[in-house]
């Protein structure tokens, strides 16, 4: 029996806001593969990282005013809002290379 891999899953919600969450989420696969962190060590075990697009996040109150798009991060279940593509960058290597929150996107 093959053996599941680990997967670390960026959910980016494109309910709201379809064409940024889109764009948000095309930034990240671009970072991903231009930082070297399509996979990453979490816990001492290798995971693979793979950004989603999905309907609901339900974290629309905290993104609507905003131009940016909501997602969250798992397994540590960290939520982002108001993400620009141009925020793609800073989260790929701050939270997913370094493990540190990027306070300013956090919802909380």
């Amino acid at each position: 029996m093959k053996s599941v891999d680990k997967v670390a899953r960026l959910f980016v919600c494109v309910a709201q806001k379809d064409e940024i969450g889109r764009d948000v989420a095309k930034a990240l696969k671009q970072e991903l593969k231009s930082q070297g962190l399509k996979t990453r060590l979490l816990d001492g075990e290798k995971h693979k990282v793979r950004v989603q697009t999905c309907n609901c996040l339900d974290l629309c109150k905290h993104c609507k005013k905003g131009p940016g798009a909501a997602l969250i991060i798992y397994p540590e279940g960290v939520a982002y809002g108001d993400v620009r593509p141009r925020d793609a960058a800073e989260i790929v290597r701050e939270h997913l290379g370094e493990g540190r929150v990027v306070k300013r996107l956090q919802l909380g």
